[in-house]
């Protein structure tokens, strides 16, 4: 009631309701439909059960529906991503192609071994072999922290070692962490 009588809407909101009108509303639906008739998803595998739906009342007429995305990357699945879109994606657009993007540019080979020997664990994916196009570089390090200190207790160790070994500067190093 508050939102309402402010005139607002929720983000949740911004997602459902256009499913909603497109749903009770053909001639709405239809006027969306022909003014949009091309459609581009990116990060396909974060959308939710919503934007699916979005998606496929908006471009089931014409078919022209293009979504990129990575299977063993659905990491929001806490705020509602749901695998599935993607996993399910040719089964209601069945004139769709599967296009693989394998050839990786940015990672070396070692790199890229370790990564496809994790990502072939994950369970409902549709599969691929990532395939390094650069040169082999330093070989993977694993480590087993006992925790984020003992983490930064060794990153340090190991730039103190490179400096006195490769006579390096700090400004030869950078940490890059992602949580």
């Amino acid at each position: 009631p508050a939102l309402r009588s402010a005139n607002a809407v929720t983000f949740d909101d911004l997602l459902v309701l256009p499913v909603e009108i497109f749903r009770k509303d053909e001639t709405t639906l239809a006027r969306y439909r022909d003014r949009f008739q091309f459609i581009l998803v990116d990060e396909y595998q974060d959308t939710n059960r919503a934007q699916f739906q979005f998606i496929k009342l908006l471009g089931s007429v014409h078919g022209n529906v293009v979504v990129v995305g990575d299977d063993d990357q659905s990491i929001y699945g806490w705020r509602g991503a749901d695998i599935r879109n993607i996993l399910d994606f040719e089964k209601e657009f069945t004139s769709a192609r599967l296009v693989r993007l394998e050839d990786n540019y940015r990672s070396t080979p070692d790199i890229l071994h370790v990564a496809n020997a994790a990502i072939t664990q994950n369970v409902g994916r549709k599969g691929k072999t990532l395939r390094a196009t650069r040169e082999a570089g330093e070989p993977v390090t694993l480590l087993a922290a006992l925790d984020e200190r003992d983490e930064a207790d060794f990153i340090l160790e190991e730039i103190k070692a490179r400096r006195t070994r490769e006579d390096r500067g700090f400004n030869e190093f950078a940490v890059l962490y992602r949580t």
